[in-house]
């Protein structure tokens, strides 16, 4: 039985990576140019979530902060978004994965969504990074938009 589930999953992965990228809406190659300057503001804090791999291509992986939908990322891609000074909570995966964040005006925060594969689907680990690691990560990918 679990040999047949293994085989089925292996299947299912197969036919999905084969349909393709996700779909992301990516921003204006300006746009994308000016998030990289990583520039703060001194009334909000400044989230940037990305998500720097190819590992899951096919699986568009939403990102909520209080219950909201921030935005979609697809493969080697980040969106950005401002929050107010205060305790946020940051989700993935319908709440799968979370972390909370207590937001200061004038910071970057970097979250990596690191895609975790599962026998039948895929999901995502959020982590709170360093700015190293998450200025780096950022560069390796393309600006979409956000719905915050």
């Amino acid at each position: 039985m679990l040999i047949r589930k293994m085989l089925f999953s292996a299947v299912l992965m197969g036919a999905v990576m084969a349909t393709g990228c996700a779909s992301v809406n990516k921003a204006p190659a300006a746009l994308d140019a000016e998030a990289k300057q990583f520039n703060t503001h001194p009334d909000f804090a400044q989230v940037y979530v990305y998500r720097n791999e190819t590992f899951g291509a096919a699986i568009s992986m939403p990102v909520a902060v209080d219950g909201q939908r921030a935005g979609t990322t697809g493969p080697k891609s980040f969106f950005m978004f401002q929050l107010p000074e205060g305790s946020h909570t940051i989700s993935s995966q319908n709440g799968a994965s979370s972390l909370l964040i207590n937001a200061e005006k004038n910071k970057n925060y970097f979250v990596w969504q690191e895609v975790k594969m599962g026998m039948a689907s895929g999901g995502s680990k959020l982590q709170l990074v360093s700015e190293q690691q998450g200025r780096s990560g950022v560069q390796q990918c393309s600006l979409i938009h956000s719905n915050l």
